[in-house]
């Protein structure tokens, strides 16, 4: 075997701080990848300011979810799992709060996740005691303990906010709210139904799908049905495994290369779609004639079939905003006969209520018994009474949209606040007191103008007058002397 060189040897001294240099960065580089697969007890975050919607901290390597700091307006921010292709959010820690995109705000994992600022102390937290946080290539976001049993402490599928997405089981212990928090979805004894939180602690049911239960009887009261979407293409309802109803997308039975998600619209729609690998394409959607959504054309509003909207009142003009302002509370807080005439009634006949048979009724013989059962209860903000069956439905919430039908025997009745009316005359007599003014303004301004001007004519001829003296004055005073007009002068005098 042939020895080494005294060269070779300084050649390979040479090459090792080389060699140890790319080790190290090797090294680095297969730890940087580690945190992609998991992040441990230790991470910390902050808001990076130079981001300007989404800032991942936690990506799976298959670079579909990510975990990270979503970015609301100039200043807000959520903990969001985003869809990376299409950047849509999936889930939100913490929806009904956004945080303040600052470096004050931190997130940091010591066993639970924990979002914090100095200011206001810890904001959300999974309060785990977990050793690591993991997403998964489905979009689930786990905290697992690493004790051998693999444990799942905590994930976001338990928690979902306005998306389901595939494999992820929707218990009667969740819901999905809309990202305005005015609608949700939640699981009965055996249907899916949709919610609108019209009025504080009143929910209005206004969509409903029951169960067939074709394949197997629903066992109420056991706590055991969910709902899943299924890879075939439906939204599945299922009791102990055992799929008990179905309802079917667009695809059914079709296969799809991409993933499926169900999302609560912020219009009160339950929709589905798929990804294609460029876009999502719309697969289904619980409320297909857009006067059926809870409030289609706002307070107030008057949905007409075949498309656009009016008012209740003919006389108020329609924005995209509803009809009036909207209203909250009721009518309870009023007192004596001051108080009884803070609103106005509103009838209307041809209209219906879009989710009527969803909603409780009384028999009355009369529509006169039916306003004044509305009339008399401080809580009611109208009904809508049918001359032919009898049937007077009451609202126990402000009005939203009502529907338009060729039926006058339908009529309605509505409270509206006089204090929109006070609202409306002291927003026109403010700007009547603003034309005022500026009238005022203008003849003053006129006024000061013309006699500015007539000062400085005056000023002028005098001025003129004075020119004309001082040229008479021109000259020494021996040619004066010598001139006739001075001459004349002192005669004059004598």
């Amino acid at each position: 075997m042939e020895r080494p060189t005294e060269s070779t040897t300084r050649s390979l001294i040479r090459f090792l701080p080389q060699f140890l240099f790319l080790l190290y960065v090797n090294h680095a580089w297969l730890s940087v990848g580690a945190t992609t697969q998991e992040l441990l007890r230790g991470f910390t975050a902050t808001p990076d300011s130079s981001v300007s919607s989404f800032q991942p901290l936690h990506t799976h390597p298959n670079g579909t979810f990510s975990l990270g700091f979503l970015r609301n307006g100039s200043s807000q921010l959520a903990l969001a799992i985003v869809h990376v292709p299409s950047s849509i959010p999936v889930w939100l820690a913490n929806p009904t709060r956004w945080l303040l995109w600052s470096k004050s705000t931190e997130l940091f994992f010591n066993g639970s996740l924990v979002l914090s600022d100095p200011h206001s102390g810890v904001l959300w937290s999974t309060h785990t005691d977990g050793d690591r946080l993991l997403i998964l290539n489905d979009g689930n976001l786990q905290i697992q303990k690493l004790d051998g049993s693999g444990s799942v402490l905590w994930q976001s599928f338990d928690f979902p906010s306005d998306t389901l997405l595939e494999n992820q089981n929707f218990t009667v212990n969740m819901s999905l709210v809309s990202s305005n928090g005015l609608y949700s979805m939640r699981l009965g004894d055996n249907f899916i139904g949709l919610y609108a939180e019209f009025k504080t602690g009143l929910d209005q049911i206004y969509w409903r799908h029951r169960a067939l239960e074709e394949k197997s009887k629903i066992v109420g009261g056991n706590g055991c049905i969910y709902a899943r979407i299924s890879q075939n293409g439906f939204l599945g309802m299922y009791q102990m495994k055992a799929l008990v109803d179905v309802q079917a997308f667009n695809t059914f039975q079709k296969p799809i290369s991409g993933i499926r998600r169900v999302r609560l619209e912020s219009d009160g729609n339950l929709r589905g779609y798929y990804w294609d690998g460029s876009k999502w394409d719309s697969d289904f959607q619980a409320i297909k004639d857009e006067c059926e959504l809870p409030n289609a054309c706002g307070s107030y509003g008057l949905c007409l079939p075949g498309g656009g909207c009016g008012c209740l009142d003919n006389r108020t003009e329609y924005n995209s905003g509803g009809c009036f302002p909207p209203e909250s509370g009721d009518f309870c807080n009023f007192r004596g006969k001051e108080d009884a005439n803070k609103y106005w009634v509103l009838r209307r006949t041809g209209v219906e209520l879009p989710y009527k048979e969803l909603m409780g009724f009384e028999k009355m013989g009369s529509l006169e018994e039916c306003e004044n059962y509305c009339k008399s209860n401080c809580s009611c903000w109208g009904a809508v009474f049918h001359n032919v069956s009898g049937f007077c439905y009451p609202m126990d919430y402000p009005i939203k949209t009502l529907v338009r039908i060729r039926d006058d025997r339908k009529i309605a009745y509505f409270k509206v606040r006089r204090i929109e009316e006070e609202k409306r005359w002291g927003a026109g007599l403010v700007a009547g007191i603003i034309i005022l003014i500026g009238i005022v303004l203008m003849v003053f301004v006129g006024v000061a103008g013309f006699r500015t001007y007539r000062i400085w004519r005056i000023n002028k001829k005098r001025q003129s007058i004075l020119g004309e003296e001082q040229d008479l004055l021109v000259g020494s005073y021996r040619e004066l002397t010598r001139s006739s007009s001075f001459g004349s002068v002192e005669l004059c005098k004598r």
